[in-house]
């Protein structure tokens, strides 16, 4: 009987800590990019479902999609992204793009939820001895703290690691060259995954 309750309690401890979520890196530039779009001499192409666990939930819940671009300029001139650059809908509605700090605060993994598991505390683990007599186990006062803490730290390690490659792929306001090709996330206002075109404006 002993030896079910600490499986159990293993069991359980396992399902908790995999409440946080990693982080897994996108990289924009080793992406096999299977949508396109071409317009003057620009071609687009783009992926969707790039997230993973806690961070797709996030996308789902705040109505943003993350998504990675490929920026290919076979124009006769330097153009920027955002200026003469722009994305459209399929029914030529323009794209909100999000500053790349807002995509990340809005879809950051709050490491102050696993705070909860300190509720855990006062748990005891009762052990029926083989003459009939019980005893008690205080187990909250390490297993609480110990969830807590594990969870906050792999979420904040996911999180980092989230921030870092947003910032490090940030493309609002990159000036793509003639002949260049440049990669990038963009987090954009949409429920849905709808297709992507491009808008060229103000070409020479």
């Amino acid at each position: 009987m002993r030896i079910i309750k600490i499986i159990f309690l293993f069991t359980a401890i396992i399902s908790l800590t995999s409440c946080a979520s990693g982080y897994k890196i996108i990289e924009p530039k080793t992406i096999n990019y299977v949508s396109s779009n071409e317009n003057n001499g620009v071609k687009l192409e783009y992926k969707y479902d790039l997230l993973n666990k806690k961070y797709t939930d996030k996308e789902v819940k705040k109505g943003v999609k993350l998504v990675a671009i490929k920026l290919t300029n076979n124009s006769n001139q330097d153009l920027m992204f955002g200026r003469e650059i722009k994305l459209t809908y399929e029914n030529g509605n323009e794209i909100f793009i999000m500053e790349n700090d807002k995509v990340f605060s809005t879809l950051k993994q709050k490491s102050a939820y696993h705070l909860f598991y300190l509720l855990l505390t006062p748990i005891n683990l009762t052990l029926i001895n083989s003459n009939g007599s019980s005893s008690s186990i205080p187990i909250g006062l390490g297993l609480g703290p110990l969830l807590s803490g594990m969870n906050i730290v792999k979420a904040s390690l996911a999180n980092k690691k989230f921030k870092n490659e947003l910032m490090e792929s940030d493309m609002y306001g990159s000036l793509i060259k003639e002949g260049e090709t440049k990669y990038g996330l963009i987090g954009i206002k949409a429920n849905t995954f709808d297709s992507l075109k491009l808008k060229i404006e103000d070409l020479q």
